[in-house]
């Protein structure tokens, strides 16, 4: 039963993030919104509202362990498996500016939470403080790429493609945020149920599991349009949905996760797992810096390091 509801919350997940994604793309088309808006804010942070919901539901569940394995593992997620997949399949392309101040964001966030694990918690007041420099980012990055009008036009391009051009009438937009928004919470809670059951009957460790199956599985909408964009050869999106998205798991996810309920930091995540996730940060920022593109040998070299974590995470139990 427990492999039913884990089943069920990942397919939850995935399409409550798809209607999600189309319906909120079709109302900012409609409502003339910015596309490069939609792209920083829908694309890249859209994908990540898995783990916000995972995270708040579990911390307020009483696994706090969950809620920040499981943005650990899918920070780690998202480098080593999907530019790892995305770099395989095309290499990446991150020679722009853009790149490397996004990858230093995300260096900087990751260093903010390796020093709370010095706190023993991410206490609610650091929380707070990570969401308001989540919105001064986005501020600063949204008026950074307004000064640049053609990449503005690329990345409606992109987002138009990778995405689907919106065809959704307003009724039907509404319709499909609505149907996202009843899955997203309805998945992640039968995503929890399923995984802390599993974790407790087998003897593994919450924290183990929400950085390996959860983070994993929060990361399937990330996957799903990294896959398809560097499928179709527009690879340099790929490379803004990553930085996005663990830019938002560490200052929103974590941020309001530990407003509603501070999170501990203690056990193996603190000594060692945040740790890799910092390393992890730091090998996209030397990758997007050292050449124009993440090559294929990279993305190989990626996949094999995450089959190392994964392995080592479960033979490592304590």
């Amino acid at each position: 039963m427990e492999y039913l509801y884990i089943a069920g919350g990942f397919l939850l997940l995935f399409a409550g993030g798809e209607s999600l994604l189309r319906g909120s793309v079709a109302l900012a088309e409609r409502f003339k919104l910015s596309k490069l808006l939609i792209g920083m804010v829908i694309v890249g942070f859209g994908t990540s509202l898995p783990e916000l919901i995972v995270s708040v539901t579990a911390a307020t569940g009483g696994v706090p362990d969950l809620a920040l394995g499981n943005v650990v593992g899918s920070n780690i997620a998202n480098v080593l498996l999907i530019l790892g997949v995305s770099a395989a399949i095309t290499p990446v392309a991150c020679g722009q500016r853009e790149v490397s101040r996004d990858t230093l964001a995300v260096l900087a966030a990751s260093l903010i939470v390796a020093a709370c694990s010095f706190l023993g918690a991410v206490p609610w007041y650091i929380g707070v403080g990570m969401l308001f420099a989540l919105g001064f980012y986005l501020f600063y990055a949204y008026r950074t790429e307004r000064t640049n009008l053609l990449k503005e036009m690329r990345f409606r391009e992109h987002v138009e493609e990778d995405v689907g051009t919106p065809s959704l009438s307003l009724t039907a937009a509404i319709i499909a945020c609505a149907f996202g928004l009843f899955c997203l919470p309805v998945g992640a809670d039968f995503l929890v149920e399923g995984s802390t059951s599993i974790a407790t009957r087998l003897g593994i460790p919450d924290a183990v599991i929400g950085l390996t199956i959860v983070a994993v599985g929060t990361s399937l909408p990330e996957l799903a349009t990294a896959f398809v964009a560097a499928y179709r050869g527009h690879s340099d999106v790929v490379i803004g949905n990553i930085v996005g998205s663990n830019l938002f798991n560490i200052l929103g996810v974590l941020g309001a996760t530990s407003v509603v309920a501070p999170i501990p930091m203690e056990g193996r995540i603190a000594s060692t797992d945040i740790w890799l996730m910092l390393g992890v940060a730091g090998l996209m920022f030397v990758a997007a810096r050292t050449g124009r593109v993440i090559s294929r040998v990279e993305g190989s070299l990626f996949l094999v390091l995450f089959a190392a974590y994964v392995t080592w995470a479960y033979v490592a139990i304590p």
